[in-house]
């Protein structure tokens, strides 16, 4: 007997989007579980189990309830409406769907369920509701994708009126107009399938599913007692998986650092490891106590603080032996002669600063399933092969480390990714992969596995804490001289992406400046906490919060306007960064601050007016401004993506172009803009455009979905695509390649027709033989970004082309409650070339609640904040109107002028807000998150009381 059979049945009736149910079930269970795996409504989305998150959310009548803690018996006699159920019976979109679409509201997607169904409660209820309401009816769902303002834009337009459906572009004419996303419409609906909203194939609800063991230790030893025994005499569990049954039991970001144990190996390094793997029917292994299994723990001395572990020489010890010193890596970029340059500089400026962990937070935790499928070997013998179902950001890393674990070759692992609730590096590393396949392979059958919030929040990777200090110094007329830094960075007990941030971050150090004396130093430490990773910019937020800082200080002893001190120093074209790049194009942030002038005199002076009138109330308000810049693609290091795209039927005998890519979506808009890119450069429609995306048996390695790269790497990728299929097209008709590009071609049926020379030439596709995929014709387009290895001091080419931005924050300050209310963002970004604004603006959007986020509440501590109620995120009420200016500075090497936004949308916001909250009390903080506690204790140690008249 199962837990779930000792519980009492009985018989709920319920409507469900219109349909009658009778449901013989434990009243006591969630609805959510109830919808989805019993009713296969997997639209409702999990993201909690608690009610923090909302994005299980349906209507109970017509009230809008989180079905994850509403029980089922509590259902009984009423009606229930999922996401699946706001469309008409023909399958016609809702006006609120349409304007979801439209306004480039859904990104990831996995919120978007408990959005619509939140606003559609409004909307039946009032249905022209004013902004101020949809901030109210939306509050309890969370987003960590749009930054919100596309969703308050959609549920604002359905009250105004018809929803005005996005443009659908002519052939050649996709690139550059605001298409909706390709991938919109499946996730209004709610039949976007994520990596917890599916099964093997054949094997229905039998899958057997896993449940792992975790260690509550930060550092300990650990043994185990007689596991089979333990097994044998529970009902339901099939197994029990511990280190021995990994047969290489190291993996990691790189493969020379292989690392991190799928399962701890007698030693757990930080709280959270993976110990072991419980294997069998749901109930069974739900109902196993930690405290019931034979493990036990000696607990050890840990280094908790980079503190610490810098001072390695107590009882803690190394954290890894490889690294006595826990010192993972270096980075380095020297340039000129600092300390001279500092010594004769008429101002320095110098401080230290502290960041804090920070949990990606995507609403999808991570899950997936394994199975084994029968396969046939390179000689045509019978082989098995291991498949993988699960939401990852780098399929082909997957699978390239999958089968070093299970000591295959890749050929035997198929990664088949999900869609991907949200990634921003977090879903970069490994998570279940792993675990499944090693299960699936030893135990020859399907396993499952989705974690809890919990587990998420407390196994993955997080934003590396750094603790920085630095010197700025500028001459008399407030001209950059030198810029001295050095960071030490947490990356927690394991390499993850370590080497990255440690490399990328004194690149970026000294900012987007012309800076002739440069030293920039960093270490990635290790230290037995969570392991830190990659997460929307690789440790640039971190070190442009000081850098930022230090220059509003120069600006203010130098008495320049900080926007006009910034426009002064900013790197332009011909200037040499401090790696010793010549920038030769595409430097657009004195564009930005010239886009942003108005808004900053406006910022400022409206300020000054609100403070001047406050008398003696608390409230204080100011504005700041900051800027940034941002390496597009990985640092150096091989950096290629291949495409494929082709020519084919469609089912119902019409032109099809079909694109293999394997740029991972995971929110960021690939599977829209790919396709753009990829139609005009065969000169068809985007809307005959067909894709598969990111199947490593079916896409070329595009690369990861990461620091930033895909549009302007796999951009050129699907654009080569492009290209070299439209030639082979048209060579097959004659037209030789040196002319094809005056060569306009035209649908007509199962017809192709290409105009040239005045001559009308005509393809019958029909007449083709297409090959075992379907295809008739096929273009590859390959690209590798150039770049130069640095040298020890750094000295090189290390990326192709930079991202450039710039950012203010107009902001509120309560002097005696410590707390900060946001007024507006304004946003310039040079992208090069926005091949879709709508999603631009997204990007933007969701990078600066992202960074608003960062400056004044995101702060992980692990076993303490390990749920998304203690671990705050903004909600919708808590990111303010933004402004957005799209910058088109355009750059040469990339798809029509495209750079990339993904990372750079961020890293302005933190550095921004902090200081507007100096213009507004003139505190200077050093540590971020700007909790209400911590400014308040800097308020009050500055002696910042409410007074009469104060300026910013």
């Amino acid at each position: 007997m199962t837990a779930r059979d000792a519980h009492p049945v009985q018989v709920v009736r319920v409507r469900v989007n219109g349909r009658a149910h009778e449901l013989a079930a434990d009243p006591s269970r969630r609805l959510s579980d109830v919808l989805r795996d019993d009713l296969g409504l997997t639209g409702t989305k999990v993201g909690c189990h608690a009610g923090d998150c909302g994005a299980c959310t349906v209507l109970l009548d017509d009230a809008a309830v989180c079905s994850c803690i509403v029980a089922l018996g509590a259902c009984d006699g009423r009606s229930v409406t999922t996401v699946e159920g706001l469309a008409s019976d023909d399958g016609t979109l809702s006006a609120l769907q349409q304007a979801f679409v439209a306004h480039g509201a859904a990104q990831c997607g996995a919120c978007t369920p408990g959005m619509l169904t939140s606003a559609e409660a409004l909307l039946r209820a009032n249905p022209h509701p004013s902004e101020a309401e949809v901030l109210d009816a939306l509050g309890g769902v969370l987003c960590r994708c749009t930054g919100y303002r596309k969703i308050v834009e959609a549920v604002l337009a359905v009250g105004d009126g018809p929803v005005v459906a996005a443009p659908v572009p002519a052939a050649g004419r996709a690139v550059g107009a605001r298409v909706a996303r390709l991938d919109a419409p499946a996730k209004v609906r709610g039949t976007e399938r994520f990596g917890a909203d599916a099964w093997p194939s054949g094997e229905g609800r039998s899958v057997l599913a896993m449940r792992v063991v975790r260690s509550p230790h930060a550092h300990a030893t650990f043994s185990l007692g007689d596991l089979e025994a333990w097994r044998a005499v529970r009902r339901g569990i099939v197994a029990v998986l511990t280190a021995t049954d990994v047969p290489h039991n190291a993996y990691a970001v790189f493969p020379d650092l292989r690392d991190q144990p799928v399962l701890a190996d007698g030693r757990v390094r930080f709280k959270g490891e993976a110990v072991l793997a419980l294997v069998g029917d749901a109930d069974a292994i739900d109902s196993v106590a930690d405290e019931d299994l034979p493990i036990r723990y000696q607990m050890l001395p840990s280094h908790g603080t980079l503190e610490s572990a810098l001072t390695a020489d107590g009882a803690p010890g190394p954290v890894q032996e490889r690294y006595p010193d826990n010192v993972l890596c270096r980075g380095r970029v020297v340039r000129g002669d600092v300390e001279g340059a500092i010594t004769h500089s008429a101002h320095v400026a110098s401080s230290d600063f502290e960041t804090a962990y920070v949990e990606h937070a995507y609403i999808e935790p991570e899950a997936g399933y394994a199975e084994i499928v029968p396969a046939r070997d390179a000689a045509g013998q019978a082989a098995s092969r291991v498949r993988i179902w699960a939401c990852t950001q780098t399929p082909y890393m997957d699978r390239d480390e999958v089968a070093h674990v299970l000591g295959v070759s890749p050929e035997r692992v198929h990664i088949v990714p999900s869609a991907i609730g949200g990634g921003f590096g977090g879903k970069l590393d490994l998570s279940v992969q792993p675990l499944l396949a090693v299960a699936a392979l030893k135990l020859g059958r399907a396993v499952r596995l989705v974690y809890e919030r919990p587990e998420s929040m407390q196994s993955s990777t997080k934003r590396h804490p750094a603790r920085m200090r630095a010197r700025a110094a500028c001459d008399a007329g407030g001209r950059l001289t030198a810029y001295d830094f050095h960071g030490d960075f947490n990356t927690g007990a394991y390499a993850s992406w370590g080497p990255t941030v440690a490399n990328r971050v004194p690149i970026h150090a000294s900012g987007p400046y012309r800076v002739a004396h440069v030293r920039a130093t960093t270490r990635a430490v290790l230290t037995n906490d969570s392991v830190a990773g990659a997460f929307r910019g690789f440790g640039v937020p971190q070190s442009t919060l000081l850098g930022e800082r230090l220059l509003d200080e120069l600006a203010e002893r130098c008495g320049l306007d900080p926007l006009e001190f910034r426009y002064r120093n900013a790197l332009v074209a011909g200037d040499a960064t401090p790696t010793g790049q010549v920038l030769a194009a595409s430097v657009g942030l004195r564009a930005c601050l010239d886009a942003l002038r108005p808004a900053w005199s406006a910022a400022k002076a409206s300020a000054a007016a609100f403070n001047a009138s406050a008398g003696a109330g608390p409230k204080r308000r100011g504005a700041g401004i900051a800027c940034m810049w941002y390496g597009i693609g990985n640092t150096v290091i091989a950096n290629p993506s291949t495409m494929h795209g082709s020519l084919r039927l469609d089912e119902r005998g019409g032109v099809q172009l079909f694109l293999y890519n394997g740029a991972q979506e995971i929110g960021q808009g690939t599977a829209t803009i790919m396709p753009q890119m990829f139609a005009d450069a065969v000169g068809l429609p985007l809307a005959c455009v067909a894709q598969v995306m990111g199947d490593t048996d079916r896409t070329a390695d595009a690369g990861k979905s990461s620091a930033s790269r895909q549009t302007f790497v796999s951009g050129n990728a699907a654009r080569a695509a492009g290209l070299d299929l439209r030639r082979r097209v048209l060579a097959h008709l004659g037209i030789v390649e040196a002319t094809a590009g005056e060569a306009p071609l035209a649908i007509d049926g199962a017809r192709l027709i290409a105009m040239h020379g005045g001559e009308r030439r005509v393809l019958d596709l029909r007449t083709i033989e297409p090959d075992a995929r379907g295809d008739l014709f096929v273009g590859e387009g390959r690209f590798n970004p150039p770049t130069v290895p640095l040298d020890g001091d750094g000295q090189g080419v290390p990326y192709a082309t930079y991202g450039f931005a710039a950012q203010i924050a107009e902001l509120e300050v309560d002097v005696e409650l410590g707390t900060v209310q946001l007024l507006h963002i304004h946003a310039a970004h040079d992208v090069g070339r926005a091949i879709n604004p709508t999603q631009v603006e997204g990007q933007v959007h969701g990078g600066i609640a992202q960074g608003i986020g960062m400056a004044l509440m995101e702060e992980y501590v692990n076993g303490r904040t390990d749920n998304l109620h203690d671990y705050l995120i903004p909600t919708i009420g808590d990111v303010p109107p933004i402004t957005v200016h799209l910058i088109e500075d355009s750059e040469p090497l990339g798809p029509w002028g495209a750079k990339g936004v993904g990372e750079p949308a961020l890293v302005a916001t933190a550095p921004a807000i902090l200081a507007a909250i100096h213009a507004a009390t003139g505190v200077r903080m050093d540590r971020v998150p700007v909790t209400p506690h911590r400014l308040r204790a800097a308020l009050k140690a500055a002696l910042v009381q409410p007074s009469k008249g104060s300026d910013p």
